[in-house]
């Protein structure tokens, strides 16, 4: 029996919440969706129920009260605001120095602190991995092209360098060729270091070269996957392929696939494999 209540999507930048939407609106899923301002773009904007600050506290907590959601979720980007800002905002619900302590731990416990206050306030938390998992990563490739042997190194040397670098809440991907780490995703995301990367095929003799080098992606050991997702899409694949590499390989059933179709024809037409791979896959040491 469908829920009558609905799933209310707390929306950022980018197409995931509209995906969502549809997705769980196919099921015969109510959805609500609460766009933040200065995030979501026009169709997002057009389709939402209500546009709100992200740091309208009081607001947000009042359209969701009166939605009477059976769950909330987040969905799309976010860019963290100042922290003054932050401080300010959380301390409505919150003891400052608390708040000061969670801002200074990095984006991982802010994430925390976001998802313990809106289950504070009676609303339950629910990811994309209860409400939609067709849209996460499957397991093997896609598409036409396979990862090569050398490829396959890189991908478990890569999965083993993210677990490594958990604990400094860094990123969620990195960029190899061979054992050579060639970038770390920073804050400024995958795409960023897909550009810094370029700088490594510069000159006659890596542009010579078949494409090499694979993008591993995946989450963070002790990630909060409610709100929190790795994701790929059809710009990823664009911006590999300007990097020279030869693949990008995902956490299965840990990572969106952001417009799956779109990613894979990409994928195809640049000569990209693309593969979901077993998080827990180990490289040998």
């Amino acid at each position: 029996m469908t829920d009558p209540a609905p799933v209310a999507i707390l929306a950022g930048a980018g197409t995931l919440p509209l995906l969502l939407a549809a997705r769980l609106e196919a099921t015969g899923r109510a959805v609500r969706i609460l766009a933040f301002r200065g995030f979501a773009d026009r169709p997002l904007r057009a389709r939402a129920d209500a546009i709100l600050g992200l740091l309208d506290l009081r607001g947000i907590e009042a359209k969701l009260a009166s939605w009477s959601p059976a769950c909330v979720t987040l969905a799309g980007g976010l860019r963290r605001p100042d922290p003054s800002a932050l401080l300010d905002a959380f301390s409505l619900f919150r003891d400052r120095a608390e708040v000061a302590d969670v801002l200074a731990r990095g984006d991982d416990n802010l994430l925390r602190g976001a998802v313990s206050l809106l289950e504070e306030r009676g609303f339950p938390v629910r990811g994309i991995r209860d409400l939609a998992p067709e849209l996460l990563a499957p397991l093997g490739p896609y598409g036409r092209h396979r990862p090569s042997l050398e490829a396959n190194r890189e991908i478990a040397f890569g999965l083993d360098v993210i677990r490594s670098l958990s604990p400094y809440d860094i990123g969620q991907a990195v960029i190899l060729r061979g054992r050579h780490v060639l970038a770390i995703e920073g804050p400024e995301g995958t795409d960023a270091a897909l550009r810094r990367s370029r700088a490594f095929r510069v000159g006659p003799v890596f542009r010579r070269r078949q494409p090499r080098g694979t993008l591993v992606k995946g989450p963070k050991e002790g990630q909060d996957l409610r709100v929190d997702l790795p994701a790929i899409g059809p710009r990823t694949i664009v911006q590999a392929a300007r990097a020279g590499l030869a693949g990008i390989a995902v956490a299965s059933g840990v990572t969106l696939v952001l417009d799956q179709a779109a990613t894979v024809a990409a994928a195809d037409r640049l000569g990209l494999f693309v593969t979901g791979v077993d998080p827990d896959e180990r490289s040998a040491r």
